[in-house]
């Protein structure tokens, strides 16, 4: 049997987003994969083709400087 769940580290441990249906001191394996952020997976569907970090920067409301990135 196999559950999948996002999760967040913290403090050095792994914490689930949602409740897992998992018995006290239950063994399982862990496969990591990173999930990458929303505007990183929708970026291309504004027709952007530069750098999608800018994109996420922008979405995510972080300060961006002009100046330095269109040289």
């Amino acid at each position: 049997m196999s559950n999948e769940f996002e999760a967040v580290y913290e403090d050095g441990v792994l914490k689930p987003l949602v409740p897992v249906p998992l018995v006290e001191h239950q063994r399982v394996k862990v496969i990591v994969q990173h999930v990458p952020s929303i505007a990183r997976r929708n970026y291309g569907m504004i027709g952007w083709e530069g750098d999608p970090k800018v994109v996420e920067m922008l979405a995510l409301g972080q300060a961006y400087n002009t100046a330095d990135s269109f040289d």
